[in-house]
């Protein structure tokens, strides 16, 4: 756990549930790890900030020397806010409106990863109209699946992302010949959550027959970007081992005399947050144990839309009667739910609950719904912790309407 329970529990005295608390000595200790592994290789690493995109978590970011991959203009508004080199950020997306192009080339950032033809021409009218040159990579979608979840997959043929092959070429040909443009990069990204690294390599190898096919032709590139990806042990289980996944793709890079992208966000963010709710009841109803919380889907979505399953403790002290139970929010939703059918100590009403490995995809997914205020988040450094976002208020349900 990222924190230890009698923290959790004076956290919760003072700023009340639920809330998120992030370890940012353990973030710091991930990012090293992982830099590590990339020692002596020409590379770039671009936080993936939709996985959290709290200002404390991209200040680390930026004290550490990391780029960011982000996939909107409220995201790269944040990084610039947290002082990440525009030079070391790369604009992702399929859907990115004129406005936030418009923002990413007055920024002047590393590269925008083109997903379409279409896109490719906003992009080069933005140049122009800014008397700019913008770097442009193109998002190859390689026809490999990967991803824990369907709904994470983003590499096969189907999928809304990227280009197929031969308009990935065809986008690489009109960049090179539109002087608002400057074809720098070749990107692709399979999907989240992956365990095994395998399908990245096979795309890795197909987006290398391009890189080589586009140099023969005269068209050369400098960043080769692997996406990112990297899942967590949500079960318990061994995590990915970093150091052969990064060989492989630093060997590959390597031999096209590449800079390698890689863009990290789960596993470096995941294991360090914490959500912490509080038991306000506990019932029986057909037979099972329902033991609805104060947290739910509107804080942490990923049980209910992926069927993920985290780590949960109840913050008890002594010996209890184990029980299976439902954690359930207070929505109401009939999927509202923070895990089912779990063996636990018996929860009591007051009890706190920790949700563990949940410093990705939890505060970025939440939302008011029920008109209940987005909950506080707290952040633990070198021994002390602080609240780092203050809980929502009813006034803030109301701010931005005009009645």
């Amino acid at each position: 756990m990222s924190a230890d329970l009698n923290e959790l529990a004076t956290i919760a005295a003072e700023v009340g549930t639920p809330f998120y608390a992030y370890d940012l000595d353990r973030f710091r200790e991930r990012i090293r790890a992982f830099e590590e592994a990339l020692a002596g290789v020409a590379h770039l690493t671009c936080y993936a900030v939709k996985a959290n995109d709290a200002l404390a978590v991209l200040g680390v970011v930026a004290a550490e020397g990391l780029g960011a991959d982000v996939v909107s203009g409220g995201e790269l508004a944040k990084c610039l806010q947290a002082v990440i080199s525009p030079g070391e950020i790369v604009f992702s997306g399929v859907g990115k409106r004129e406005d936030e192009i418009r923002a990413a080339v007055e920024a002047g950032i590393r590269s925008l990863n083109v997903e379409s033809l279409e896109e490719l021409d906003e992009i080069a009218a933005a140049a122009r109209a800014l008397g700019r040159i913008a770097p442009i990579a193109v998002r190859l979608n390689p026809d490999v699946a990967g991803g824990g979840h369907e709904y994470l997959a983003t590499g096969d043929a189907a999928s809304k992302f990227g280009l197929e092959r031969a308009e990935a070429m065809e986008a690489f040909r009109r960049a090179a010949a539109e002087e608002a443009l400057e074809p720098v990069g070749l990107s692709f990204h399979i999907g989240s959550q992956l365990l095994d690294a395998e399908p990245v390599f096979a795309a890795a190898a197909r987006a290398a027959e391009l890189w080589r096919e586009l140099a023969e032709t005269g068209i050369r590139l400098r960043d080769f970007d692997a996406g990112g990806g990297l899942g967590i042990a949500y079960d318990g289980g061994a995590e990915p081992n970093v150091g052969p996944y990064v060989a492989r793709l630093s060997e590959l890079a390597g031999g096209l005399g590449a800079t390698l992208l890689l863009e990290p966000g789960r596993h470096l963010v995941g294991p360090v947050g914490t959500f912490v709710t509080r038991v306000l009841h506990v019932k029986q109803a057909g037979g099972r144990t329902i033991v609805v919380c104060d947290g739910g889907t509107n804080d942490l979505l990923r049980p209910a839309l992926y069927g993920a399953e985290h780590p949960v403790t109840v913050l008890a002290d002594g010996e209890r009667e184990r029980a299976t139970v439902d954690l359930a929010g207070p929505l109401c939703e009939s999927g509202d739910f923070l895990a089912l059918d779990r063996t636990l100590p018996l929860p009591r009403r007051g009890d706190l609950i920790a949700v563990e490995l949940a410093g990705a995809y939890g505060r970025v997914m939440s939302s008011t719904y029920n008109a209940r205020p987005l909950c506080a988040e707290v952040v633990l450094e070198q021994g002390s912790w602080r609240v780092s976002r203050e809980r929502g208020t009813y006034d803030d349900l109301v701010r931005n309407e005009l009645g």
